[in-house]
């Protein structure tokens, strides 16, 4: 099957359907390797998963143009230390490329010794972190060029979400396959179990006043609107609401609206029927179906385009939804919980968010506090995090010290409880299970060892929201206290001087400052960067 791909936007487009066409991933990787042949020399994909409790890697899916030898080792074991250089390297997020059969660090460990060529390989990732790689090798005697890796990256994001449904799927049939008389009972102790692991740290300290108001909530069916700053524990919050209610036997089902192409919301959220458009090849179910007497969270619902809005709405009010090429109503019983980090009310009066809808989610909502808000709870949740992370990489546990509490505490946590997950993950890879090293995790050193003209953390250059900042002050006679913000855009300004005006690729501004060409490219929106005009200075 042949395709026409006009711009890497309908590339990306068409992925995002294949993905979301089938439920086994298998049946939709040879399309893919379809889709990618007119426009990258790959004549072969490898999708792989991450076993953390074995510390080993699983080939999942193989593509081909055509019927052909897969690789030999579909699972590969490994020792901690190489299992935490590869969990290093996901969480740097860079694409690794050989030229060849040459090839070192992590790309040898997580080839296939057999697959031959010159590769690409692209961390993909799920909220909890690395899930997986995803390799693309190239024909006999071609080579993928700057350009391709730029395109690659572009398409780990759909990538990632097909093998963290494939994974909920593994674990859906595992439980289809267990007793019908068992399941409402093993579902209600796997809802105490993730509970437990997940616990809402600070409810009785920082989240007090949000934890009454959940309690009050929970047994009833009113719709709940959580707001917040991103990384602020939405989602824990929503799961919390779940699982004190009536509906706790029922599915908990998450859907990141602004993750989900324009183009394809009424079929995620709605389902579709065969036939309905071109590549439907079967009936689909969507989120509303599948949370059918249990609850939806609908994440970042601010993100919705007024069309959407629309029909969301309407089954809000009438409690029926129709599948996209259906023509039959289907009643559904869903309890809805949303979550924005956006300004609702202010979206209403610039007409960007319907009024009616505004209503019928706002009916009860709660107001998540930023991390710098609830100092008290940072030991506790910085204890936890640093024990998650031991746990999956598979090294010692060792708990934070005074100085280590110390650092956190100084901090102003522009990315909330995410980015303190983020910075244990990170304290916990660097100590190797020895030590936490928590400063170098932050990106902080000794005056002597860095200037204070070096370039700002990771973490200050990637905020993923509006948040009031902290007035940074830099110990300096020739600079007076100013915004974070500030610092930022002079950065990101010098860099794209330097690149000329070059985002993504090789040499570009994304990967000098190392870090995701999308997330810098919002970033510039934000403080009202026009990189276009770094161009014209060629």
């Amino acid at each position: 099957m042949s395709f026409m791909i006009d711009s890497p936007r309908e590339l990306l487009l068409e992925i995002w359907r294949e993905s979301c066409r089938h439920i086994e991933i298998k049946q939709s990787v040879n399309q893919w390797v379809a889709l990618l042949k007119p426009v990258l020399p790959v004549n072969m994909l490898v999708l792989r998963r991450f076993n953390f409790v074995e510390k080993s890697i699983d080939t999942v899916a193989v593509g081909q143009p055509r019927p052909g030898p897969e690789p030999d080792d579909q699972q590969m074991k490994f020792t901690s230390n190489r299992w935490s250089r590869l969990i290093a390297w996901g969480a740097g997020g860079k694409l690794l490329q050989s030229v060849g059969v040459r090839r070192s660090g992590a790309l040898a460990l997580l080839a296939p010794k057999d697959l031959g060529g010159d590769l690409l390989a692209g961390p993909l990732c799920s909220q909890d972190g690395l899930t997986g790689v995803l390799i693309l090798a190239a024909d006999h005697g071609r080579a993928f060029k700057p350009e391709h890796l730029a395109l690659v990256e572009k398409i780990l994001e759909p990538f990632s979400v097909a093998l963290e449904n494939d994974r909920r799927l593994s674990e859906l049939t595992t439980l289809r396959d267990a007793a019908v008389a068992d399941r409402r009972n093993l579902l209600k102790q796997l809802a105490t179990k993730t509970n437990e692991e997940d616990p809402v740290i600070g409810a009785e300290t920082g989240l007090r006043t949000v934890m009454e108001r959940v309690k009050l909530v929970a047994p009833s069916d009113a719709p709940v609107l959580i707001l917040g700053d991103t990384g602020t524990g939405k989602e824990v919050i929503a799961r919390a609401i779940h699982v004190r209610s009536k509906r706790v036997d029922g599915p908990f089902i998450r859907v990141n609206c602004g993750a989900i192409p324009s183009e394809l919301i009424d079929s995620q959220l709605f389902g579709h029927e065969r036939g309905s458009f071109t590549g439907a090849e079967g009936t689909r179910q969507g989120w509303f179906e599948r949370a059918d007497e249990g609850t939806l969270f609908l994440d970042e619902i601010g993100e919705l385009p007024l069309i959407a809005q629309v029909r969301l709405l309407r089954v809000l009010q009438d409690g029926f939804i129709e599948r996209v090429g259906g023509h039959e109503p289907i009643r559904v019983n869903v309890r809805l919980i949303a979550a924005t980090h956006r300004d609702l009310a202010a979206m209403v009066h610039q007409g960007k968010f319907r009024e009616d809808l505004w209503y019928r989610v706002n009916v009860f909502p709660l107001l998540l506090p930023r991390l710098a808000e609830r100092p008290e709870d940072i030991p506790a949740l910085a204890r936890h995090f640093a024990k998650r992370a031991s746990n999956r990489f598979g090294l010692s546990h060792v708990d934070p010290t005074a100085d280590d509490f110390r650092l956190l505490a100084q901090y102003p946590w522009p990315g909330n409880i995410r980015e303190l997950g983020a910075v244990m993950d990170r304290a916990v890879l660097l100590g190797e299970g020895q030590r936490l090293d928590v400063a170098k995790s932050l990106g902080i050193s000794l005056p002597s060892q860095r200037p204070l003209t070096d370039d700002p953390t990771f973490y200050d250059v990637i905020p993923e929201q509006d948040f009031d900042r902290p007035r940074v002050k830099l110990d300096r006679d020739a600079l007076e206290s100013i915004e974070l913000d500030v610092v930022i855009k002079r950065h990101i300004e010098q860099v794209l001087g330097a690149t000329r005006g070059k985002v993504e690729g090789r040499r570009g501004a994304a990967e000098r400052l190392n870090i995701n060409p999308h997330t810098l490219r919002a970033k510039m929106r934000k403080l009202g960067i026009d990189w276009s005009r770094y161009r014209e200075m060629e």
